[in-house]
């Protein structure tokens, strides 16, 4: 482990042999750190953090504080867990709280990119490959698929669920479910099309991609009831229409809605 000489560690912390940690860092008692991980200046490692292997933490983040929950101020010493996993990148003063639930765990999955001031709130999963961009605060309890991309400055209501490989244009705000493979944008945001950027990166093949725009048009372009829409796209026996199907069934919150032509 190299310890810049400002940096305050915990003897209690378990830290990987070959981590860097930079000036000014204070690393708390509970923090266990993978090897390959690096950690910049003035970061805070707070108890309850578990960073993963050839993590990178850019300055000011503050990782693993106690969530921002009025029942929860009331107990602070409830243990919980934030978890940051393999290859993710955290940049400057970005922010992920632990779980408000005993023993609970928010997750940031493999190969996140957390944009500098982005927020993540108590008991949120993020799925791995996930984009959060600058100054999007995502609140407690929001689930956000593999690949899915939060953009800049995007506010996200709690128990809001982004599907997979989805998109969510800068600014939007989010109180419905998002489906996976589409892009969502507005205030409040509303389904604008698919998410061509991410299928094209995540090399979706082009049958599912024609798959996915006929169940656009007939979930969103269409003159059919949400009922007859899903039944009609069951039929179409494509494994991708197939989990945005299931996903829209099992909503409770209900999904965006078409913006208005």
């Amino acid at each position: 482990m190299s310890n810049h000489r400002t940096a305050l560690v915990s003897s209690e912390a378990r830290i990987a042999s070959d981590v860097e940690i930079g000036p000014y860092v204070v690393v708390e008692d509970d923090v266990e750190v993978g090897e390959g991980t690096r950690i910049g200046a003035n970061v805070v490692l707070k108890s309850g953090l578990r960073l993963g292997s050839r993590v990178t933490v850019h300055e000011g983040a503050v990782l693993g504080g106690p969530p921002q929950d009025l029942k929860f101020m009331k107990s602070e010493n409830v243990p919980s867990f934030a978890v940051v996993e393999d290859d993710s990148i955290i940049r400057e003063f970005a922010t992920v709280h632990r779980s408000v639930r005993e023993n609970g765990t928010t997750r940031v999955g493999r190969g996140c990119f957390v944009m500098g001031y982005g927020h993540v709130a108590h008991d949120c999963d993020i799925g791995d490959g996930a984009v959060i961009a600058s100054y999007a605060a995502l609140a407690g309890h929001i689930h956000v698929g593999r690949n899915a991309f939060i953009s800049g400055g995007v506010a996200i209501h709690q128990f809001s669920k982004i599907g997979e490989l989805a998109m969510v244009g800068g600014g939007s705000k989010v109180n419905l479910d998002v489906p996976p493979f589409m892009t969502v944008d507005g205030v409040p945001a509303r389904a604008v099309g698919l998410n061509s950027v991410g299928l094209r990166r995540s090399r979706v093949p082009d049958e599912d991609v024609r798959a996915l725009k006929l169940a656009y048009r007939m979930l969103y372009r269409e003159k059919r009831s949400l009922a007859e829409a899903l039944d009609l796209l069951e039929g179409l026996q494509n494994e991708l229409v197939g989990t945005l199907v299931a996903f829209i069934r099992g909503s409770e919150r209900g999904v965006c809605r078409a913006r208005a032509r």
